[in-house]
């Protein structure tokens, strides 16, 4: 039985002024991480943890495997902080990998602050959101694959073309690897490559 009941009406919220997100003005200052989900032509379902430094939008590391836990993303940023050192702040969501024991001990010893974002606002890691949607067109959607060795290769030979191919709009027409080099060769103090 439907009654005539008078719908309420719908609450509108007050327009909000857009704040642009804050773009770091040198490399390693800010990097942002976020975990991503897809599955294997078996149907096995594979995660990917996808780090961005969002000064140049330079992909410093994608992790895959079928599960990712707080222990394994200290082992990760231990050989990110090996090749290439680490930053000053990581921007991430407020997955339950992130506030693990492991991870959060790991980054005060190391000295790197963690900004989580306001749940339900992925625009405020909006850098990390943007580059997850490239890497699901250009890399996840565009085939199929059988085995995780497979995604990771493809994923690699994606990495390289992304950092020293790919010129980005953001970037002035540069690649993340010259945008680095170029800042590079500004600085009085360097940065390493």
């Amino acid at each position: 039985m439907r009654l005539n009941l008078r719908r309420a009406a719908k609450r509108r919220l007050p327009k909000r002024e857009r704040v642009a997100l804050y773009v770091p003005k040198l490399p390693d200052t800010v990097w942002s991480v976020d975990f991503m989900s897809d599955a294997l032509a078996c149907g096995r379902r594979l995660r990917t943890f996808n780090v961005v430094d969002d000064f140049n939008r330079e992909v410093l590391h994608i992790e895959m495997d079928t599960s990712i836990n707080s222990h394994r993303l200290v082992r990760v940023f231990e050989q990110i902080k090996h090749d290439h050192g680490l930053p000053q702040v990581v921007r991430s969501d407020n997955g339950p990998e992130f506030l693990g024991e492991a991870f959060t001990s790991w980054l005060k010893v190391n000295g790197v602050a963690i900004n989580d974002i306001q749940p339900g606002k992925p625009n405020q890691n909006a850098f990390i959101e943007r580059f997850n949607r490239t890497f699901r067109e250009e890399v996840l959607d565009q085939h199929l694959f059988t085995r995780l060795d497979d995604i990771r290769e493809a994923t690699h030979w994606w990495m390289i073309d992304y950092n020293e191919e790919r010129p980005h709009d953001s970037l002035g027409g540069l690649t993340p690897a010259e945008d680095r080099n170029q800042h590079a060769r500004r600085s009085t103090f360097g940065v390493s490559v």
